[in-house]
């Protein structure tokens, strides 16, 4: 599998994002769940950074990201960790504070470890298919894209 990301539909209103990463699966998880870590790569296209990361990794615990941008803009989400089994598996839920898509997501994160890689399987359940398909008519997988090139580099060098 290549380390490009890739991100369609699956099934009625959810979609699949799969990405394999050189490292192992407890490294990825503790990377995509650990604030000190996640500060370090999570900040999206080239002009954002990861400005807030608060992180109760915990069954009933919760999440909250906001990026800012050069010109001050943010975006924000959060949500509520529904299964946490390291290094495994994340539940959680994800609401953005300007949503531009009704109502809350449920994403489950997968870690699978591939020989010498993990691969990450995300899918994210919206609302309706109608939400499904604004998110993948929008910029997400390019979005997604340069977030996971951080991750790569963040990986390489703390192995």
């Amino acid at each position: 599998m290549s380390n490009k990301v890739t991100v369609g539909p699956k099934g009625e209103r959810s979609i699949l994002i799969t990405r394999s990463f050189n490292a192992p699966p407890g490294l990825v998880f503790d990377a995509m769940s650990m604030p000190e870590m996640m500060k370090q790569w999570f900040h999206g296209p080239p002009g954002w950074t990861l400005a807030v990361c608060k992180i109760d990794l915990r069954v009933g615990g919760t999440y909250r990201w906001v990026w800012r941008n050069d010109a001050g803009d943010e975006m924000a989400m959060g949500g509520e960790y529904k299964q946490v089994l390291r290094p495994e598996r994340i539940v959680s839920t994800e609401l953005f504070d300007d949503a531009w898509y009704p109502g809350e997501a449920l994403v489950t994160i997968e870690f699978t470890k591939v020989n010498n890689t993990t691969v990450m399987y995300m899918t994210v359940q919206y609302e309706s298919t109608a939400a499904r398909d604004g998110v993948l008519a929008g910029p997400m997988a390019s979005g997604v894209e340069a977030s996971y090139a951080q991750l790569d580099e963040f990986l390489q060098a703390n192995q």
